[in-house]
């Protein structure tokens, strides 16, 4: 049972309800394999999506998981909405919730607005990302593959190379693979290295190398240009060379180790394209998880109610 309101991230989680919530997932993943996509799950139930940042992924997955279990589902799309008047988000907030919506699900460019919707409504919120803090539902998703394959993350090694400081992504995924037992390694330059990880139980790697060792799961973050000055690395063909995820890396992990990137790719950068369409990868497999463990996600939240 998810015992809160909202999940706004993995940090407030316990491994109980993260490993419920990848338990219902796995289930949910085996009847998109079966391609059963019309579930009662959410009848009667609106979801509202509201993203103050693009996206093409967790969007458009949240709104499938959605409708695939038959929620009215509504894409309020802030460009051309109220927000542009100057309306806040609690007044958005407020007013999603005497149109009585049930579940908002929120991107936003600022940390802690999830958090802060959360205690302003009475729908549930899921955060989709919120600045350079979390990205719960990314790492679910994650996790969701890798248990997939695995059975279980408990004494499992997963390297996260790549831009750290400015990832939600290698956030949510620090705390919730340790939750679980799994050992994270991280690797990145050293001006996109945030002070403080090792505290949250990342291992924090000098090379490469030393990072991939031995791994079970070698995943690569997307350089975020739009988040970052410039400096932070000398150029991409530079950044490829000397911290990018390429054959050679990969001799270092183990011989079936996972190849993982939450997208999208630069191909040639973070990863080559012979690794992302190498035997390894669960690229394009993490991306029917992502429907999957939303699914899960959206039916926990409301399934009290639903009962």
């Amino acid at each position: 049972m998810i015992h809160s309101k909202d999940i706004v991230g993995l940090y407030e989680l316990s491994a109980e309800e993260i490993d419920e919530l990848l338990t219902q997932g796995l289930a949910m993943k085996k009847l998109l394999r079966q391609n059963i996509k019309k579930l009662p799950h959410l009848m009667g139930k609106s979801v509202t999506t509201l993203f103050y940042e693009n996206s093409t992924r967790t969007r458009c997955s949240f709104e499938l998981a959605a409708k695939y279990m038959g929620a009215h589902v509504v894409n309020l799309s802030v460009a051309t909405s109220s927000v542009q008047k100057g309306e806040t988000l609690v007044d958005t907030g407020k007013t999603l919730d005497a149109m009585r919506n049930d579940v908002i699900v929120i991107r936003h460019p600022v940390g802690g607005a999830p958090k802060l919707l959360a205690r302003t409504v009475k729908a549930h919120v899921v955060n989709a990302g919120d600045g350079m803090n979390e990205h719960p539902s990314q790492a679910l998703l994650d996790m969701l593959t890798m248990r997939e394959h695995w059975g279980s993350l408990k004494g499992k090694t997963v390297a996260i190379l790549g831009d750290i400081r400015h990832s939600r992504v290698a956030k949510s995924n620090l705390y919730g693979l340790t939750k679980l037992g799994a050992k994270v390694r991280m690797f990145a330059p050293r001006t996109l290295m945030p002070q403080g990880l090792d505290t949250m139980g990342a291992e924090i790697c000098s090379s490469r190398e030393e990072a991939v060792e031995g791994a079970d799961a070698v995943m690569g973050l997307r350089i975020q240009l739009e988040r970052q000055h410039a400096g932070n690395f000398p150029s991409l063909g530079e950044y490829a060379r000397f911290y990018g995820v390429n054959d050679e890396i990969l001799k270092y992990a183990k011989k079936d180790a996972l190849v993982m990137h939450p997208g999208p790719v630069n191909r040639g950068v973070e990863l080559t394209s012979a690794v992302i369409d190498g035997e390894n990868s669960v690229i394009e497999d993490q991306v029917l998880s992502g429907i999957a463990v939303r699914m899960s996600i959206l039916f926990l939240l409301t399934k009290e109610e639903i009962a």
